[in-house]
């Protein structure tokens, strides 16, 4: 790797990834520099993630927070700014090189079209970008001769198995899933899940989004359809399996039967590092994996009827055009539904179903298009959550 140091612009940086991302950074003093922090609203942490990192420029996104984050760095030489416009406008800065998009869902989508579009390499760990707009995506990358480096430890995996392997072809890929708190649950049993059950993942720590996600086996959906634009792989190429362990992250198998496979113990430090050193592989202190420790692994198809967001995410893939959008628009209301208690755990597939229903389909979208697919299916499916709450207060 080279020894000059390369400036990173964190898109999140008080969020899961973007804490564990400054730690990498922290232990890395000679490679990587914290060049831009942002946030949404997290005005305290960003703070102090500022005065400790020494950004060259910080964002709140919340308006409202922006005389908290600017009176907090008056003594400082960090530039404070505000709002998603001015996110878009950092990550051009010509002083940064790889921009970390870890910002939650939808919102990451423009700001990473701008990184692109300014030739910076992108660490990805905002998967909703490549599952709404993914050809576009990919397309701007090859056009702006761009490296998108993935950072889900799933897709990482992959990544790290393809390695030297170019000329070779993938016959598919596998991607493995814990299977959430509930795996083996049924039906019954899930009709009464609240938001503290299904806050408690079993391997990972994460934000409460892709926690709810991982739970519901619409994170494992958003990923095949990340997969299909990071791999340029068709549908048939992609299967989930269950891995409770969470120790093999995932598995390439190529033409001749051969299979790959990219092993560790649960750290989303090292997917993060690999992303900011590619191709360097860094020495660190991350707890090591033995197999003594873990004798048994285990291995169990996922179960689509009682977890439908997986079938639907399938389901979205194939369609194409933008019904990944309209999935990914309808689950993030969904699950801020769920969170705030206005809908349950399984209605939370039926709202995402009947928003794909619903929802005007188009084979081609443009940017555009993207952006109002994702409008259109966000108010329609806070209704349909609306409405179903009142039905649901009747009943009571």
């Amino acid at each position: 790797m080279s020894t000059s140091i390369k400036n990173i612009a964190i898109l999140g940086s008080t969020g899961s990834i973007g804490t564990q991302a400054l730690e990498v950074i922290g232990a890395n003093p000679s490679l990587f520099k914290a060049y831009v922090l942002t946030a949404n609203s997290s005005a305290t942490l960003l703070i102090q993630q500022a005065l400790q990192f020494k950004p060259a420029y910080v964002v709140i996104c919340d308006e409202s927070k922006y005389a908290e984050v600017k009176e907090a760095l008056s003594n400082t030489d960090i530039k404070v700014l505000t709002g998603i416009n001015a996110v878009n406008e950092v990550v051009a800065q010509a002083e940064v090189d790889t921009v970390l998009t870890a910002m939650v869902g939808f919102a990451g989508l423009q700001s990473t079209i701008a990184a692109i579009k300014a030739g910076k390499d992108i660490a990805l760990a905002n998967k909703e970008t490549l599952v709404v707009a993914g050809e576009l995506i990919t397309d701007l990358a090859k056009q702006h001769d761009v490296k998108i480096l993935p950072v889900d430890s799933e897709h990482s995996a992959i990544y790290q198995c393809l390695v030297g392997e170019e000329n070779n072809a993938i016959e598919k890929i596998i991607l493995t899933a814990s299977g959430g708190p509930f795996r083996g649950k049924t039906l019954a049993h899930l009709t009464n899940v609240t938001r503290e059950h299904a806050l408690k993942h079993p391997n990972w720590v994460m934000g409460a989004k892709i926690t709810i996600d991982s739970a519901t086996l619409m994170n494992k959906g958003l990923e095949v359809i990340e997969a299909k634009w990071l791999f340029d792989l068709a549908a048939d190429q992609i299967d989930v399996i269950v891995h409770p362990q969470s120790i093999i992250h995932s598995m390439v198998q190529f033409e001749d039967g051969s299979i790959k496979a990219q092993m560790g113990l649960p750290d989303m430090k090292l997917p993060i590092q690999y992303a900011l050193a590619y191709p360097a592989r860094l020495k660190n202190n991350f707890k090591r994996f033995s197999f003594t420790d873990h004798p048994t692994l285990t291995f169990e198809k996922p179960d689509l009827e009682t977890f439908r967001n997986l079938g639907l995410a399938f389901e979205a893939l194939n369609k194409g055009g933008n019904m990944p959008c309209i999935i990914n628009a309808a689950n993030e209301i969904a699950v801020a539904g769920f969170l705030n208690s206005a809908v349950g755990f399984i209605a939370m597939s039926d709202v995402i179903e009947n928003c794909m229903q619903s929802i005007s389909y188009q084979t081609q979208p443009t940017l555009d298009d993207y952006l109002n697919t994702d409008k259109e299916t966000r108010i329609f499916a806070h209704n349909l959550i609306n409405r179903m709450s009142s039905k649901a207060s009747y009943i009571i």
